[in-house]
């Protein structure tokens, strides 16, 4: 699909280099490691001007040779938006019913109604049933412009990211998934998606019936090589007072490490084998 290009604007002024260290860099970072998955959301709605925002932000994001071929479908309250939501919150629901059974959410310690994972089976449960009450759902999209390729995601994963976080600053929340995978169909022709376009992601924005804070992840030196790897980088250290958490939900007849089998904050919001969230 080609689209014309926009007569280039003219050349303005630089502006003053922002600086890379100081107040401004500190809540950069701050963001980066307190923007949590966000799903549990009060029905206020977004405005238009916080919409503008996190988009502005979004569109910020690198992408491929520069070719921006991001695209972002919003769904608030239209009677097509309405119809959207109710059809990938069916999907969600039978992805997540799937899911439950699969990664065991209702063994071990999710017998336990005040364990992580039984407080995150409820969450996902209000989630997927209360999906067509979301606020606003973005659907990320990729304008092809070649044959698809493993790396096009490099061109709008970012955005989505950029997204978050921007709403997370304006005091939004929300969670990137791919609940849209089950109704695909159905969505592209309600709302006349090209086939040329990639659905890339669902993402739920809204106000936070929760907060935001420290997200938990692996050790950095678990993550982290140099020279090799598996080589150790001394350097890797986290900063002092990090929680740490194992990665993904349990797979097969493995146990977690605390022997919980706990899916922990950061796991797909996704059907078995997609791409989920980049959140907890």
């Amino acid at each position: 699909m080609q689209e014309p290009h926009p007569t280039p604007a003219p050349h303005a002024t630089p502006a003053p280099a922002t600086p890379t260290t100081g107040p401004a860099a500190s809540d950069l970072l701050d963001l980066l490691a307190t923007t949590r998955a966000i799903r549990r959301l009060r029905p206020d709605p977004v405005t238009d001007d916080e919409l503008a925002t996190v988009l502005f932000a979004a569109t910020r994001a690198p992408s491929g040779s520069n070719r921006q071929p991001g695209r972002f479908l919003v769904l608030r309250d239209g009677p097509r938006a309405r119809r959207a939501k109710q059809l990938i919150g069916e999907g969600a629901q039978a992805g997540w019913a799937q899911k439950r059974t699969t990664d065991r959410y209702d063994e071990g310690s999710g017998t336990l109604a005040d364990s992580p994972k039984a407080r995150m089976a409820r969450t996902m449960e209000r989630f997927v049933d209360t999906f067509d009450q979301t606020p606003v759902v973005v659907l990320a999209c990729l304008a092809r412009y070649r044959e698809p390729r493993p790396t096009d995601g490099a061109s709008i994963y970012p955005a989505c990211q950029n997204l978050l976080l921007a709403a997370r600053a304006i005091g939004l929340g929300g969670v990137m998934s791919m609940w849209h995978v089950p109704v695909e169909a159905q969505l592209r022709a309600l709302l006349d998606i090209p086939d040329e376009v990639a659905i890339s992601a669902t993402i739920t924005l809204g106000r936070p019936e929760g907060r935001h804070g420290p997200v938990r992840r692996r050790p950095l030196h678990e993550v982290v090589h140099e020279e090799g790897w598996g080589l150790p980088a001394a350097w890797a250290v986290d900063p002092p007072g990090t929680a740490y958490t194992a990665a993904g939900p349990p797979t097969g007849h493995t146990s977690h490490p605390t022997g919980q089998n706990n899916p922990p904050a950061g796991q797909s919001d996704s059907p078995k084998g997609q791409v989920g969230a980049p959140a907890g």
